[in-house]
C-alpha cells in the first residue's frame, strides 16, 4: 500500500495538470486528489517541521495560528501539551485538507482546536491577537507571501513567536553570515516546484530577519523522496523570530 500511495501522490504532483482561476480553487484541485495519502507522503518529503515546534514551545493558555495548516498533522507535535494551550486555529484555503484536520482533531478529543478555510492574508481570529503564528512549508504556496508575513505581524501580540520553515534559494549575493547557493541550485528548484505552484524564494529569509527578532534559525538540505538525482539537495531553512515589544 506504500507504493500505491506514494504512487498516487506522485501523480498528482508531477503529471496532473493544476487547474483553477483562483488560488483556492487551484489549492483543491491540487490537494483533494491526494488529501487521503497526503500525511504518509510528506512526513518523509517535508523536514523540520518537529524541531520547529520544539524550537518555539507551548505555553499555557496560548492561542496559536497554523497558517496553511493543511490536515493538521503538525498539531500533533505539540503531544499532550495541546490541551494546554487556550485556542489553536488551522487556516488553510483546500478544504480536502481541512476535513483531515477536523478529523484529526475529533479522533484526539481536542476541543481547543478550530479549523477555517480561509486566505492566510485575511484572517482573523476572534481573539484578534494570537501569541504564536507558524507557516510549516506554506509560505512557498502563498502568492502574496508579503502580505502573509506582514499579516502575521499585525496578528501576533507584542513579544509574540513566529515559526516558518520552508524550501528556499539564496540570494545570489547573500548577506553576510547568510549560505550562498550555487547557480544550479538557484535555478533549477524555483523551477522544478513551480509546476505545483511552490515558489521558493531568495527574499523570505531576508525579509523575516528584518521584520522579526530572530531567535532560532538554520539553513539545511535534504533528498526529495523518489528524487531522480540522489546527490542533488533541496534547500530549506527553519526561523524563529519575535515581534518587537516586549
Amino acid at each position: 500500500m506504500g507504493l500505491i500511495s506514494d504512487l498516487r501522490v506522485l501523480y498528482q504532483m508531477a503529471l496532473r495538470p493544476v487547474r483553477g482561476k483562483t488560488h483556492a480553487s487551484r489549492m483543491e484541485n491540487f490537494y483533494g486528489g491526494q488529501a487521503a495519502d497526503y500525511d504518509t507522503f510528506r512526513k518523509r518529503l517535508l523536514k523540520g517541521r518537529e524541531e520547529l515546534w520544539q524550537q518555539l514551545g507551548g505555553n499555557e493558555g496560548e492561542v496559536w495560528l497554523d497558517m496553511g495548516g493543511g490536515t493538521g498533522a503538525n498539531l500533533e507535535n505539540f503531544g499532550e501539551s495541546i490541551g494546554k494551550l487556550k485556542k489553536v486555529y488551522v487556516v488553510d484555503l483546500a478544504g480536502s485538507l481541512l476535513k483531515m484536520a477536523e478529523q484529526r482533531a475529533v479522533s484526539h478529543g481536542w476541543s481547543n482546536v478550530a479549523v477555517a478555510e480561509v486566505d492566510a492574508t485575511q484572517f482573523v481570529p476572534e481573539e484578534q491577537q494570537v501569541d504564536v503564528i507558524t507557516f510549516s512549508y506554506s509560505l512557498t504556496m502563498i502568492p502574496d507571501w508579503f502580505a502573509a508575513i506582514r499579516h502575521a505581524h499585525t496578528l501576533l501580540k507584542p513579544g509574540g513567536r513566529i515559526g516558518v520553515v520552508d524550501f528556499y534559494v539564496s540570494r545570489k549575493h547573500p548577506d553576510e553570515g547568510f549560505r550562498k547557493h550555487g547557480w544550479p541550485t538557484r535555478s533549477f528548484w524555483p523551477v522544478w516546484f513551480a509546476s505545483d505552484n511552490v515558489f521558493p524564494s531568495p527574499d523570505h529569509v531576508p525579509y523575516l530577519h528584518r521584520l522579526f527578532d530572530p531567535v532560532f534559525f538554520d539553513e539545511r538540505k535534504t533528498r526529495l523522496p523518489w528524487f531522480p538525482i540522489p546527490f542533488f539537495k533541496t534547500p530549506y531553512y527553519l526561523f524563529v523570530g519575535k515581534k518587537a515589544g516586549d
